[in-house]
């Protein structure tokens, strides 16, 4: 399948960028490149997106590698399916597979943890905002909230893929209802009158 190839190039951009980070970058040090809204930050995530963690060591690993290998096997199901549903599929799993190897070879690789227990390495900054959330929202009106995400290629290629997926997937369900009916219709036998 030539998608995979998007796959790929994926992960050898998230994975280039993340290595050059490591060896350039100290955890913490912080490079403006847009004044304080675009920064490089080095971060590690040792779990899944804005830190979220759950169960024992290792289970954010194993649960990825399950979601990614239904991503894949989903692929290969509709390898003939509407092209940029694909495309944004593959690049869903090129993202996936870029963090899957920092959570299983990076603690490896970096010596500070074993086998499926990296963690996966953030470096693109955005701060949108800072401030006071106005009193009237329930819970948390009031609190002063700090909305700065520090991500890496494969999450952007996620969320783009993600992005695809909802614009693409009406198309793609329509040209797939559209060769099941044809296939069904050149199935019925044809009556002679």
């Amino acid at each position: 399948m030539r998608i995979l190839w998007v796959t790929l190039l994926v992960v050898l951009v998230d994975q280039l960028t993340k290595v050059l980070v490591v060896q350039t970058m100290y955890p913490g040090q912080s490079i403006p490149v847009i004044d304080d809204w675009l920064k490089l930050t080095y971060t590690e995530n040792p779990g899944m997106a804005f830190g979220l963690s759950f169960g024992p060591p290792g289970t954010v690993a194993v649960l990825a590698i399950v979601a990614t290998v239904l991503i894949a096997w989903y692929l290969y199901r509709i390898r003939d399916g509407y092209a940029p549903y694909r495309a944004s599929l593959a690049v869903i799993l090129g993202g996936a597979l870029g963090n899957i190897i920092d959570r299983l070879f990076y603690g490896l690789l970096y010596g500070y943890a074993g086998f499926f227990h990296g963690r996966v390495v953030d470096f693109i900054h955005v701060d949108l905002w800072r401030g006071y959330l106005p009193e009237f929202i329930p819970f948390i009106g009031g609190a002063y909230v700090a909305l700065f995400p520090i991500w890496n290629v494969a999450d952007m290629a996620i969320v783009i893929g993600v992005v695809g997926l909802l614009l693409f997937q009406k198309e793609f369900h329509r040209r797939q209802q559209a060769a099941v009916a044809a296939a069904s219709a050149s199935e019925q036998p044809v009556e002679q009158s």
